[in-house]
Order: structure tokens, then sequence, then C-alpha cells
């Protein structure tokens, strides 16, 4: 047996699971989500009845219904002796709401591949002999890589040198080893909630203590909740995403800037910026969140969003000792970006400007396509404007968001509820939408979201089975 969750933290990571209809039925839901996003793995030991209903205030009866529903759709196992254990999903069964049968997948916020990519990936395979003759990776990074990144963030006014650059394998694996080499078990580290909900996952893999700090898609950044939290928790590191907040697409002011790094200075805390949403700009008026060139900052970029996520390529700039700390920790985890991979992004980053434009065209028709289907359809949902990113942090006006994307992923559209995106439970009054599809899918989407609506707002949690076929 791999894991075992508690019934205190099953309950925390269910949230807002309770819908209008039976209860058995949405507890089951609730960890059919998690399951589908995998925050329960599979063979993880699920609580007893008895454990569990008294954590959620549940009867066991209740709580005994639930997980019976779990085995008749094959999401659990119950074993004589060792309680009750999560399965693999299934991809064969078009009934079993695992994932098979999803013909809109907008889990995923990124966009299609950047059209010229593929004449730049031919032209990096004119030097394969060259590749094929070295060693095929390297902690650190290509010298030539480092040196265009370097040059990317000096033209953007932070002189960098190629010392301050590490190359990873994507913007995750970068947050991966930043986690493992900079924290020690129990360190504190705050994030906004929501948040990126893998950035979550890996300070918790290292056992670091979550604070969040709330930001909203109208409001901005808590200031005030962010001072207390600076001065009586002591973080050690601050994971942000200044730039086009993921989900709430919100880019920090100048005030909210000065602000964080002000009491992270006060506080002694490293501040991690992640920036991989930070160029994909469709029409902001003012520049990017303006942080200092300061050595306890460091920033995390790919070319993830850019330019396709299939490219694996990501980095880290940071003072030259932080970068040696990283490189010296990195065996653990991977011996290095792979080489062709880094000469397709030797010749990307310095045309990350056109590209950037070229995705704001692309992101403006789908943002505008679904603000519009969406506030036509459901006009009874909030839904703000936001001048780049990725996605809408959509506000539904009742905590049905765990209900609501599971009767949708029955009709075939794949969504991530709010609590994905939560710090310690919540957002379940809220949905993340990406935008990143194009128009007419994102139509397609908003109308299986009225209907699935309709249904969590009657006490259904999923269609009628003539339901299946006809909506998407």
């Amino acid at each position: 047996m791999d894991s075992r969750i508690s019934a205190r933290a099953l309950a925390s990571a269910l949230g807002g699971w309770r819908g209008s209809g039976p209860a058995y039925e949405a507890l089951a839901d609730g960890v059919r989500l998690l399951c589908l996003d995998n925050r329960l793995a599979p063979s993880t030991a699920l609580p007893a009845e008895r454990e569990l209903a008294a954590a959620l205030g549940l009867s066991r009866t209740t709580v005994a219904a639930a997980y019976r529903s779990l085995r008749d759709t094959r999401h659990i196992e119950s074993l004589r002796g060792s309680g009750s254990v999560t399965l693999p999903l299934r991809r064969n069964d078009p009934g079993s709401l695992d994932g098979a049968g999803v013909s809109i997948d907008l889990q995923q916020a990124s966009p299609a591949a950047w059209p010229g990519l593929p004449a730049v990936v031919a032209e990096a395979m004119q030097d394969a002999p060259a590749l094929v003759a070295r060693i095929g990776y390297d902690v650190v990074g290509d010298p030539t890589l480092r040196s265009v990144i370097a040059t990317h963030y000096t033209s953007r006014g932070l002189p960098t040198s190629p010392e301050q650059i590490l190359v990873t394998t994507g913007a995750q694996s970068a947050i991966h080893l930043i986690a493992s080499v900079l924290l020690s078990r129990a360190d504190r580290v705050m994030l906004e909630t929501p948040t990126y909900p893998h950035a979550a996952d890996a300070f918790r893999r290292v056992g670091a203590r979550l604070v969040g700090v709330p930001v909203d898609a109208a409001a901005g950044w808590d200031l005030e909740r962010a001072a207390q939290s600076f001065a009586r928790a002591l973080p050690t590191l601050a994971y942000l995403m200044p730039d086009f907040h993921n989900p709430t697409g919100r880019t920090m002011s100048s005030e909210e800037a000065s602000a964080f790094v002000s009491a992270a200075q006060t506080a002694g805390t490293l501040l991690v910026l992640d920036e991989t949403t930070a160029q994909l700009d469709i029409d902001r008026a003012s520049g990017p969140a303006p942080f200092p060139d300061d050595e306890r900052i460091i920033r995390v970029a790919s070319l993830g969003k850019t330019v396709w996520g299939g490219l694996r390529v990501g980095w880290v700039r940071a003072a030259p000792d932080i970068v040696r700390r990283l490189a010296s920790g990195r065996p653990v985890h991977d011996l290095g970006t792979p080489e062709i991979e880094q000469a397709i992004a030797t010749r990307l980053v310095p045309r990350l400007d056109e590209i950037s434009r070229q995705r704001g065209d692309l992101l403006r028709e789908g943002r505008d396509a679904l603000v519009t289907a969406l506030r036509g359809t459901l006009p009874g949902w909030q839904v703000p404007d936001v001048d780049g990113g990725v996605s809408l942090w959509v506000g539904l006006g009742e905590p049905l968001s765990t209900p609501l994307v599971m009767n949708a992923r029955a009709r075939g559209l794949a969504l991530s509820a709010g609590s994905r995106f939560a710090v310690e439970g919540g957002h379940d009054r809220r949905l993340r939408v990406p935008f990143t599809a194009p128009p007419a899918t994102l139509e397609r989407a908003v109308e299986v979201l009225r209907h699935a609506w309709d249904d969590v707002r009657g006490g259904r949690t999923t269609p009628a089975r003539e339901d299946f076929a006809t909506v998407v």
C-alpha cells in the first residue's frame, strides 16, 4: 500500500463537496474529483467510515453509502482487514466519470503550440550530428542558452549574467528543485490562495507548512493579511505569481509589489516569482509587476505557456550562489536538460517578444469569446475582466464547484474545481475556465456548463443518461 490519508486531511481536501442532492453521492463525487485531479493517488488508503463520518459531521451510514457508490464505479476497492483503497483510473469505460469520453479538455490551461515551432525544430535538427556528439545533458545548462536567457532579462531592464541562470526541464522541475534544496521540513512557505496547485504540492512534498494570502481577480492581493503573515509566520520562502496570476488573471500593482518586497526583506524571506505567464499579455495598459533586482528574489520561467507545453525547457534566474546550490542538489532529481530541447530553446528565447505578441492575438480571441458566452448564457455568474494570462476565475454565487465539475465531466467537459487551487480548503464558489481553446470550442463548453449548472442547482449530481450524447 503506497500511502494513507487521514480523515482530517481528506475532509480538508474535499472542500465544499456538499451539493443539493443526496449527501452520500455528493461525497462520492468529491472523492472521485480528488482521484481525477490526482490529489488522491492510486493505492491510497482512505479513512475508516467511522473516522470520516466524525470528521465531516455525517452519519456512518452516509459515508458507507458513499464508499459503496465509489466501489460501484471502481474508484475504490474494499479489502477485508485493510479498509478501502483507491484504484487506478480506467480509460475504457465511457460511463465511469474517469476522463474517458472527454471531448473538451479545459483542465490544462495551455495554448496549442506556437505555429512557428516546427520550422525552428527543423532548423535545430540540422545541427543534430554535433548535438549527439556531446554528453547529452548538463546540470547547469548549455552555455549558449544561458547566455541568450541572460540577454533576454537584460533587455527587460534586469542586467543578468549567465552565472545567474540555471536551465531546467520546465518550470515545475525548477519549483521542485527550489523546494527540495532551499527548504527544510516544517519551514513556512507563503503562497497566494488561490494558487498554482502543483507548486503547493511541491512545497507540501518536502514537508513545508503553507501560509495562504488571499488574492482576488477584482480586488488584488490582501496586503494587510500578507503583512500579518510575514510578521507572524516569518516564512522561509514566499511563492508568488505576480503577472497574470493563475488562476485569477490579476497582475500586481507597484504598491502591491513594493509591499511584498518590503515585508520579505524585513522577515528575511526568499521571494520566488513564477513568471511562466508573465509574457501572455493581451491588452495590459501598464508594464509587468515591478520587482527590483535583489539577491533574495528568485525568478522561474519556461517556454511551456508561451511556445508549447511539450517543450520541457525552463530556467531559474537567481544570485550566483543560489544557482550553485541548486546545481549541487539537482542530481538527486535529474541530471540536466536534454541537449536537443536546449538547442531549440536557444533559437526561441531571442524571439520571445515576437512570439508573445502572436500569442496575445490568439488568447484575445479565446478570452473575448468566453467572456461573451458566459455573460450571455449564465448571467448570474461573476465573470471578471482580465488583460492577459490563460483563464477566468469565475464566481458561481453558490458553493457548487465540485458537483458542477463532476456533472460537466459526465457530459464530456473536463475542468478543475475551485477547491483545486486552494491552499487550505475553500474556493468552492469559484471555477477556473481557461480561454486557451479555440472560440468555437469555448462556446460549446459554456453550453455544457449551462446544462450542468441547471442539474446541480436542481439537486442532480449527474446528468440523465440520455443527456450524455446530446449535449457535447
